[in-house]
Protein backbone atom coordinates (compact mmCIF):
# COMPACT_ATOMS: atom_id res chain seq x y z
CA UNK A 1 0.00 0.00 0.00
CA UNK A 2 1.58 3.53 -0.78
CA UNK A 3 1.22 6.43 2.04
CA UNK A 4 0.78 9.45 1.40
CA UNK A 5 1.25 12.78 3.14
CA UNK A 6 -2.15 15.25 2.74
CA UNK A 7 -2.21 18.62 4.26
CA UNK A 8 -4.98 20.95 4.78
CA UNK A 9 -3.00 24.33 4.52
CA UNK A 10 -6.40 26.29 5.19
CA UNK A 11 -6.36 25.87 8.58
CA UNK A 12 -2.95 27.94 8.90
CA UNK A 13 0.30 27.49 7.16
CA UNK A 14 2.76 29.10 4.99
CA UNK A 15 4.87 28.04 1.89
CA UNK A 16 7.64 28.06 4.19
CA UNK A 17 5.71 25.44 6.34
CA UNK A 18 4.96 23.60 3.54
CA UNK A 19 8.40 23.05 1.95
CA UNK A 20 9.62 21.80 5.00
CA UNK A 21 6.73 19.08 5.58
CA UNK A 22 6.70 18.36 1.57
CA UNK A 23 10.40 17.82 1.98
CA UNK A 24 10.20 15.72 5.35
CA UNK A 25 7.77 13.49 2.75
CA UNK A 26 10.50 12.72 0.84
CA UNK A 27 13.43 12.53 2.95
CA UNK A 28 10.93 9.41 5.01
CA UNK A 29 10.12 7.83 1.68
CA UNK A 30 6.34 8.92 1.41
CA UNK A 31 5.17 8.50 -2.16
CA UNK A 32 3.00 11.70 -2.16
CA UNK A 33 2.94 15.28 -1.10
CA UNK A 34 -0.73 16.95 -1.70
CA UNK A 35 -2.46 19.33 -0.67
CA UNK A 36 -6.30 20.71 -0.27
CA UNK A 37 -7.53 23.81 -2.78
CA UNK A 38 -9.31 25.89 -0.06
CA UNK A 39 -8.76 29.70 0.25
CA UNK A 40 -10.69 29.62 3.99
CA UNK A 41 -10.24 28.21 7.13
CA UNK A 42 -12.35 25.40 8.53
CA UNK A 43 -14.33 25.08 12.34
CA UNK A 44 -11.82 27.00 15.08
CA UNK A 45 -8.46 27.28 13.41
CA UNK A 46 -7.20 30.91 13.06
CA UNK A 47 -6.06 30.29 9.46
CA UNK A 48 -3.05 32.04 9.81
CA UNK A 49 -1.03 33.83 8.49
CA UNK A 50 -3.85 33.25 5.03
CA UNK A 51 -4.56 30.94 2.32
CA UNK A 52 -1.56 29.56 0.11
CA UNK A 53 -3.21 28.77 -3.45
CA UNK A 54 -2.69 25.41 -4.39
CA UNK A 55 -0.93 25.69 -7.67
CA UNK A 56 1.16 28.12 -6.64
CA UNK A 57 2.32 26.09 -3.74
CA UNK A 58 2.80 23.29 -6.03
CA UNK A 59 4.57 24.89 -8.67
CA UNK A 60 7.03 25.84 -5.91
CA UNK A 61 7.32 22.17 -4.71
CA UNK A 62 7.72 20.95 -8.21
CA UNK A 63 11.52 22.76 -8.41
CA UNK A 64 12.45 22.30 -4.49
CA UNK A 65 11.83 18.45 -4.35
CA UNK A 66 13.03 15.52 -6.75
CA UNK A 67 11.51 12.40 -6.19
CA UNK A 68 7.44 12.80 -4.70
CA UNK A 69 4.57 12.93 -6.50
CA UNK A 70 2.47 16.30 -6.29
CA UNK A 71 -1.06 17.00 -6.24
CA UNK A 72 -4.53 18.37 -5.22
CA UNK A 73 -7.30 16.77 -3.41
CA UNK A 74 -9.27 18.21 -4.36
CA UNK A 75 -8.71 21.24 -6.65
CA UNK A 76 -12.25 23.16 -7.17
CA UNK A 77 -13.56 23.33 -10.42
CA UNK A 78 -15.42 26.74 -9.46
CA UNK A 79 -12.22 28.54 -8.97
CA UNK A 80 -10.28 28.30 -12.33
CA UNK A 81 -11.44 27.68 -15.89
CA UNK A 82 -10.53 24.53 -17.53
CA UNK A 83 -8.19 25.95 -20.31
CA UNK A 84 -6.50 27.76 -17.70
CA UNK A 85 -6.46 25.21 -15.47
CA UNK A 86 -5.00 23.03 -18.26
CA UNK A 87 -1.85 25.30 -18.74
CA UNK A 88 -1.61 25.85 -15.17
CA UNK A 89 -1.14 21.82 -14.80
CA UNK A 90 1.03 21.34 -17.68
CA UNK A 91 3.54 24.00 -16.60
CA UNK A 92 3.76 22.58 -13.20
CA UNK A 93 3.73 18.81 -14.13
CA UNK A 94 6.88 20.14 -16.93
CA UNK A 95 8.83 22.27 -13.20
CA UNK A 96 8.72 19.20 -12.03
CA UNK A 97 10.00 16.37 -14.32
CA UNK A 98 6.63 15.13 -14.71
CA UNK A 99 5.37 14.27 -11.00
CA UNK A 100 2.00 16.02 -10.82
CA UNK A 101 -1.39 14.50 -10.38
CA UNK A 102 -4.49 16.54 -10.58
CA UNK A 103 -7.71 15.51 -7.90
CA UNK A 104 -10.62 17.73 -9.32
CA UNK A 105 -13.96 17.98 -8.11
CA UNK A 106 -17.11 20.39 -7.85
CA UNK A 107 -15.90 22.28 -5.02
CA UNK A 108 -18.52 22.70 -2.28
CA UNK A 109 -17.37 25.12 0.33
CA UNK A 110 -19.86 28.28 -0.41
CA UNK A 111 -17.99 30.74 2.68
CA UNK A 112 -15.22 30.92 0.73
CA UNK A 113 -16.65 31.75 -2.68
CA UNK A 114 -18.64 34.94 -0.65
CA UNK A 115 -15.01 35.95 1.07
CA UNK A 116 -13.33 36.40 -2.04
CA UNK A 117 -15.98 36.88 -4.60
CA UNK A 118 -15.88 33.64 -6.61
CA UNK A 119 -18.83 32.88 -8.01
CA UNK A 120 -20.79 29.78 -6.58
CA UNK A 121 -22.87 27.97 -9.13
CA UNK A 122 -25.54 25.80 -8.44
CA UNK A 123 -25.07 23.56 -11.48
CA UNK A 124 -21.62 22.90 -10.11
CA UNK A 125 -21.49 19.32 -11.09
CA UNK A 126 -22.54 19.11 -14.79
CA UNK A 127 -19.41 22.03 -14.87
CA UNK A 128 -17.61 19.51 -13.28
CA UNK A 129 -18.17 17.28 -16.26
CA UNK A 130 -17.13 19.58 -18.64
CA UNK A 131 -14.34 20.87 -16.80
CA UNK A 132 -12.88 16.95 -17.10
CA UNK A 133 -13.48 17.06 -20.74
CA UNK A 134 -11.78 19.96 -21.75
CA UNK A 135 -8.66 19.36 -19.83
CA UNK A 136 -8.64 16.05 -20.35
CA UNK A 137 -9.12 17.16 -24.03
CA UNK A 138 -6.44 19.54 -24.41
CA UNK A 139 -4.00 17.35 -22.92
CA UNK A 140 -5.00 14.46 -25.31
CA UNK A 141 -5.01 16.24 -28.87
CA UNK A 142 -1.75 16.48 -30.97
CA UNK A 143 0.68 19.72 -30.99
CA UNK A 144 -0.01 20.98 -34.39
CA UNK A 145 -3.80 20.30 -34.02
CA UNK A 146 -6.19 22.37 -32.23
CA UNK A 147 -9.50 21.47 -29.73
CA UNK A 148 -12.89 22.94 -29.99
CA UNK A 149 -15.55 22.21 -27.32
CA UNK A 150 -18.95 23.44 -27.64
CA UNK A 151 -20.06 22.88 -24.01
CA UNK A 152 -23.24 24.15 -21.62
CA UNK A 153 -21.06 26.12 -19.61
CA UNK A 154 -17.57 26.54 -21.70
CA UNK A 155 -16.93 26.88 -25.01
CA UNK A 156 -13.51 27.01 -26.74
CA UNK A 157 -12.67 27.17 -30.43
CA UNK A 158 -9.85 26.44 -32.77
CA UNK A 159 -6.98 26.11 -29.08
CA UNK A 160 -3.60 25.50 -29.84
CA UNK A 161 -4.01 23.18 -26.48
CA UNK A 162 -0.78 24.01 -25.28
CA UNK A 163 1.41 23.43 -23.19
CA UNK A 164 1.36 19.57 -23.10
CA UNK A 165 2.44 18.32 -19.39
CA UNK A 166 5.55 16.24 -19.10
CA UNK A 167 3.92 13.14 -18.42
CA UNK A 168 1.91 11.60 -21.42
CA UNK A 169 -0.94 11.20 -18.86
CA UNK A 170 -1.04 13.88 -16.02
CA UNK A 171 -3.10 11.00 -13.33
CA UNK A 172 -6.78 12.54 -13.01
CA UNK A 173 -8.54 11.75 -9.44
CA UNK A 174 -11.85 11.57 -8.68
CA UNK A 175 -13.46 11.31 -5.49
CA UNK A 176 -16.55 11.09 -3.07
CA UNK A 177 -19.91 9.39 -2.40
CA UNK A 178 -22.66 9.84 -4.39
CA UNK A 179 -23.59 6.74 -5.71
CA UNK A 180 -24.53 7.48 -9.19
CA UNK A 181 -22.81 10.37 -11.25
CA UNK A 182 -19.59 9.81 -9.20
CA UNK A 183 -18.68 6.51 -10.20
CA UNK A 184 -19.85 7.02 -13.80
CA UNK A 185 -17.87 10.47 -14.19
CA UNK A 186 -14.85 8.43 -12.41
CA UNK A 187 -15.55 5.81 -15.33
CA UNK A 188 -15.40 7.88 -17.94
CA UNK A 189 -12.16 10.10 -16.75
CA UNK A 190 -10.18 9.14 -13.92
CA UNK A 191 -6.84 7.30 -13.57
CA UNK A 192 -7.45 6.94 -9.29
CA UNK A 193 -10.94 6.88 -7.29
CA UNK A 194 -10.31 8.35 -3.89
CA UNK A 195 -13.17 8.06 -1.15
CA UNK A 196 -12.41 10.76 1.46
CA UNK A 197 -13.01 10.33 5.27
CA UNK A 198 -15.12 7.33 5.17
CA UNK A 199 -15.31 3.74 6.54
CA UNK A 200 -14.08 0.40 5.85
CA UNK A 201 -17.47 -0.07 4.93
CA UNK A 202 -19.16 2.77 3.08
CA UNK A 203 -15.65 2.39 1.00
CA UNK A 204 -15.94 -1.41 0.16
CA UNK A 205 -19.17 -0.31 -1.20
CA UNK A 206 -18.78 2.55 -3.39
CA UNK A 207 -15.43 1.14 -4.45
CA UNK A 208 -18.11 -1.41 -6.15
CA UNK A 209 -20.14 1.21 -7.77
CA UNK A 210 -17.22 2.58 -9.52
CA UNK A 211 -15.65 -0.90 -10.68
CA UNK A 212 -19.50 -1.55 -12.01
CA UNK A 213 -19.32 1.92 -13.39
CA UNK A 214 -15.95 1.26 -15.43
CA UNK A 215 -17.02 -1.95 -16.73
CA UNK A 216 -20.12 -0.60 -17.72
CA UNK A 217 -17.99 2.13 -19.57
CA UNK A 218 -15.90 -0.23 -21.28
CA UNK A 219 -13.15 -0.16 -19.44
CA UNK A 220 -11.49 -2.95 -17.01
CA UNK A 221 -12.59 -1.95 -13.37
CA UNK A 222 -8.49 -2.59 -11.90
CA UNK A 223 -7.86 0.29 -14.40
CA UNK A 224 -8.14 2.36 -11.61
CA UNK A 225 -6.34 2.88 -8.46
CA UNK A 226 -8.61 2.99 -5.43
CA UNK A 227 -7.43 4.89 -2.45
CA UNK A 228 -8.93 6.49 0.84
CA UNK A 229 -8.30 10.27 2.21
CA UNK A 230 -7.96 9.70 6.32
CA UNK A 231 -7.12 11.63 9.10
CA UNK A 232 -3.89 10.05 10.95
CA UNK A 233 -3.24 10.48 14.68
CA UNK A 234 -0.61 7.92 15.83
CA UNK A 235 1.74 7.65 18.89
CA UNK A 236 4.59 5.61 20.64
CA UNK A 237 2.02 5.14 23.62
CA UNK A 238 -1.70 6.33 24.73
CA UNK A 239 0.01 9.84 26.26
CA UNK A 240 1.52 10.31 22.90
CA UNK A 241 -1.90 9.92 20.66
CA UNK A 242 -3.65 11.79 23.23
CA UNK A 243 -1.46 14.72 23.14
CA UNK A 244 -1.24 14.97 19.43
CA UNK A 245 -5.23 14.46 18.92
CA UNK A 246 -5.43 17.11 21.52
CA UNK A 247 -3.10 19.39 19.82
CA UNK A 248 -5.63 19.28 16.56
CA UNK A 249 -8.64 19.28 18.19
CA UNK A 250 -9.79 16.12 18.28
CA UNK A 251 -10.99 13.66 20.76
CA UNK A 252 -8.95 9.81 20.90
CA UNK A 253 -12.06 8.02 20.58
CA UNK A 254 -13.70 9.86 17.61
CA UNK A 255 -10.19 9.70 15.85
CA UNK A 256 -9.94 5.69 16.38
CA UNK A 257 -13.31 5.37 15.02
CA UNK A 258 -13.13 7.68 11.65
CA UNK A 259 -9.45 7.56 10.85
CA UNK A 260 -6.35 5.83 11.59
CA UNK A 261 -5.60 6.81 15.31
CA UNK A 262 -3.77 4.46 18.39
CA UNK A 263 0.03 2.62 18.00
CA UNK A 264 1.75 1.77 15.06
CA UNK A 265 0.36 -1.48 15.63
CA UNK A 266 -3.06 -0.16 15.41
CA UNK A 267 -2.54 1.82 12.27
CA UNK A 268 -1.31 -0.91 10.09
CA UNK A 269 -4.06 -3.29 11.40
CA UNK A 270 -7.12 -0.66 10.34
CA UNK A 271 -4.48 -0.36 6.82
CA UNK A 272 -5.16 -3.65 6.13
CA UNK A 273 -8.80 -3.68 6.53
CA UNK A 274 -8.89 -0.72 4.16
CA UNK A 275 -6.60 -2.92 1.60
CA UNK A 276 -8.89 -5.43 2.42
CA UNK A 277 -11.95 -3.53 0.75
CA UNK A 278 -10.07 -2.78 -2.11
CA UNK A 279 -7.87 0.43 -1.24
CA UNK A 280 -4.11 0.34 -2.35
CA UNK A 281 -3.05 3.49 -1.58
CA UNK A 282 -3.87 6.29 1.13
CA UNK A 283 -3.62 10.08 1.84
CA UNK A 284 -2.92 10.61 5.75
CA UNK A 285 -4.63 13.70 6.35
CA UNK A 286 -1.83 15.60 8.56
CA UNK A 287 -3.21 18.23 10.41
CA UNK A 288 -0.28 19.78 12.93
CA UNK A 289 2.21 20.55 10.04
CA UNK A 290 4.86 21.05 12.67
CA UNK A 291 5.16 17.68 14.16
CA UNK A 292 7.54 16.19 12.20
CA UNK A 293 8.04 13.55 14.73
CA UNK A 294 4.87 12.09 13.74
CA UNK A 295 5.55 11.66 10.32
CA UNK A 296 8.80 9.55 11.03
CA UNK A 297 6.87 7.72 13.33
CA UNK A 298 4.93 6.72 10.72
CA UNK A 299 8.04 6.37 8.25
CA UNK A 300 9.78 3.90 10.30
CA UNK A 301 6.91 1.80 12.13
CA UNK A 302 4.28 1.74 9.91
CA UNK A 303 5.15 2.57 6.67
CA UNK A 304 8.18 0.18 6.82
CA UNK A 305 5.08 -2.77 7.75
CA UNK A 306 3.28 -2.58 4.03
CA UNK A 307 5.73 -3.84 2.59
Amino acid sequence: MDLRIFTEPQQGASYDTLLMVAKATEDLGFDAFFRSDHYLRMGSADGLPGPTDAWITLAGLARETKRIRLGTLMTAATFRLPGVLAIQVAQVDRMSGGRIELGLGAGWFEEEHKAYGIPFPKEKFARLEEQLAIVSGLWATETGKTFSYEGTYYQLQDSPALPKPAQRRVPVLIGGHGATRTPRLAARYADEFNMPFASVEDSERQFGRVRAAAEAAGRKADDLVYSNALVVCAGKDDAEVARRAAAIGREVGELKTNGLAGSPAEVVDKLGRYAAAGSSRVYLQVLDLHDLDHLELISSQVQSQLG
